[in-house]
């Protein structure tokens, strides 16, 4: 008998565990439920981290072409390396665009890298 009332207990421990919580209470006010949607959508956080990457595209952009084309310039220093055309293609411009994303991407890396052995998410 006590086997029994033991699983009774267990089970309904087990039916209070997977019963859901019950919703919360809809916000009092639009204020308030504007407050809740940034809240749930983290919205400061995501326009922060945009303005930053902006910024940070602008700085490592920067980077590229006032200190690493620079040094391109003086390996090649005869030849424009913007106005290098194949056919129809700006070769010379799409290369130095592509250096600039894989500076970008390495940095991008380098902060992720960072912060996940901070600790921060």
């Amino acid at each position: 008998m006590s086997n029994e009332i033991e699983m009774l207990e267990e089970l309904r421990e087990i039916r209070k565990l997977l019963t859901p919580p019950p919703p919360p209470p809809p916000p009092e006010s639009i204020l308030e439920e504007f407050k809740q949607f940034l809240d749930k959508y983290k919205v400061i956080g995501l326009a922060v981290a945009f303005i930053m990457g902006i910024y940070l595209g602008q700085l490592v952009a920067s980077l590229v072409n006032n200190m690493v084309m620079p040094i391109i310039e003086l390996i090649l220093p005869s030849i424009d390396w913007e106005l290098i055309v194949l056919g129809p293609f700006r070769v010379g411009a799409f290369i130095g665009d592509l250096i600039t994303f894989v500076i970008i991407a390495f940095v991008i890396f380098l902060l992720v890298k960072l912060t996940n052995r901070l600790g921060l998410k």
